[in-house]
């Protein structure tokens, strides 16, 4: 009951950000989002005995979403500016190289230094860059964001309730013993089809029907690893949700694992 009054209070508040929302409050809501994930990914890390920079983890990944409206000012006072604040391969790598540094310089163990620079890092690009694409297809579109949420909520509830009434068969066992081949097939024969009557309805501009079809299968797929993924990264750390923000649901990491991995396919579909 918890799970189902958390979601019906959360999707409302969500569609209506989506669409009436501006570009600026929406790129601001996902920095939020990405720094309510990065704690709780930066969390678990240091239960695998890193110690993650929390500082420099949080003001990068909040860069990351929110810097688009900086990066265009500092492009018009030279290529370097931009260079090193656009969140692109450049960044990264002087964020790399910057993390490395100040973690050997930071008064920790020296043992300790790589690890804590890695984690640090990861959970940036894991938990950052994808809300900076959600951001970027809100731009283009807010149903092109949308579609991919669809995809998520449709197919999360189905795997839920089809698992818990038909499941026998255990999908990752040793990853996530609750998860069965029957919710993961119930997921991709519900969501799929939705999305893609979602992609010819209301983006008819959009892929054709058969690449439409395929796109949501994907969307489904990689949202079902993400999810598989957080749940190796939380039986790695020996705990059973990433936090407890979210009543019925555990931490908001638990909760969006699977947009992490579908947003960037359908930000790559897109064209963005």
């Amino acid at each position: 009951m918890r799970r189902v009054l958390t979601a019906a209070v959360l999707i409302p508040l969500v569609i209506g950000l989506i669409f009436w929302g501006s570009n600026r409050s929406v790129r601001l809501a996902f920095a939020f989002l990405a720094l309510l994930c990065l704690s709780e990914f930066l969390r678990l890390a240091s239960r695998y005995g890193a110690q993650p920079m929390r500082l420099a983890a949080y003001l990068s990944g909040a860069w990351v979403v929110a810097a688009e409206p900086i990066v265009s000012i500092a492009g018009a006072y030279g290529p370097l500016p931009a260079l090193l604040l656009d969140p692109g391969p450049a960044f990264f790598l002087f964020l790399a190289l910057l993390l490395l540094v100040l973690a050997m310089l930071g008064g920790r163990e020296l043992s300790a230094s790589l690890p804590g620079a890695a984690a640090t890092l990861l959970g940036v690009i894991y938990t950052s860059i994808p809300f900076r694409m959600a951001a970027d297809l809100h731009a283009l579109s807010p149903r092109w964001l949308f579609y991919v949420l669809i995809i998520n909520w449709i197919g999360d509830a189905a795997a839920y309730y089809a698992g818990r009434a038909v499941g026998r068969r255990r999908l990752a066992p040793r990853v996530s013993p609750g998860k069965t081949w029957e919710g993961a097939a119930a997921s991709l024969l519900t969501a799929a089809p939705l999305g893609t009557l979602y992609l010819r309805r209301f983006l008819p501009a959009g892929p054709g029907l058969l690449p439409a079809l395929l796109l949501s299968i994907v969307v489904n797929a990689a949202a079902q690893v993400g999810d598989l993924a957080e749940s190796a990264l939380k039986r790695g750390a020996n705990v059973k949700d990433s936090g407890s923000l979210l009543p019925g649901h555990g931490g908001v990491l638990d909760r969006l694992d699977g947009l992490l991995f579908s947003v960037p396919v359908v930000w790559l579909a897109a064209g963005r």
